[in-house]
């Protein structure tokens, strides 16, 4: 692809006045590094000869560049974004280097949603845990001790309803230190 003042420019129209990212050819970037050394070199050469035209020309260039880069990344976090949350492949052609930007955001977007969804497994867990434990009614005073699983219970008056695990539960039921609660 040859890249000229008006490619750039249609671009820079196409980014500023769309969503979506505009079609770009694989090599897009490439172009327009060469095409931006050619213009560059000629920049240099009219600041030797005092020329404002060329410079002032030069200097739009690199803004405009800068503002097509700057939407193109946006749109990339987007889709990037999007595509990570629906799990669909992306439509569009777009430069070497952004697919390569695109993947590598794609794949901090999925560990982060990973991260998520494993807080929420804990949550779940905890929830059935929770489940496992048994209601019971205290028969008589319980001073406080340590379980099989090594973590403290009690201590616990007589007449209070409590909710332990099992396995705490049947021991306390089988030393006649409590019933089951209703």
């Amino acid at each position: 692809m040859q890249v000229s003042y008006d490619e750039i420019r249609r671009i820079y129209r196409a980014e500023k006045n769309n969503s979506r990212l505009a079609e770009a050819d694989e090599d897009f970037f490439d172009s327009l590094a060469e095409f931006v050394k050619q213009q560059k070199e000629q920049y240099l050469k009219s600041l030797k000869t005092l020329s404002t035209a060329k410079a002032r020309d030069f200097t739009n260039l690199k803004k405009m560049i800068e503002e097509i880069f700057s939407l193109r990344e946006k749109k990339l976090l987007n889709l990037a974004l999007v595509s990570s949350r629906t799990g669909d492949p992306v439509e569009g052609k777009m430069a070497t280097q952004e697919k390569r930007t695109f993947k590598e955001l794609l794949q901090v977007l999925n560990r982060h949603k990973t991260f998520l969804e494993e807080i929420f497994s804990i949550e779940q867990e905890t929830t059935e845990k929770t489940a496992d434990l048994n209601k019971i009614s205290m028969l008589d005073d319980v001073p406080s001790f340590v379980g099989a699983d090594m973590k403290e219970y009690g201590p616990f008056e007589k007449g209070s309803a409590v909710e332990v695990p099992e396995k705490i539960a049947l021991l306390l039921l089988a030393r006649k230190l409590a019933q089951k609660a209703e």
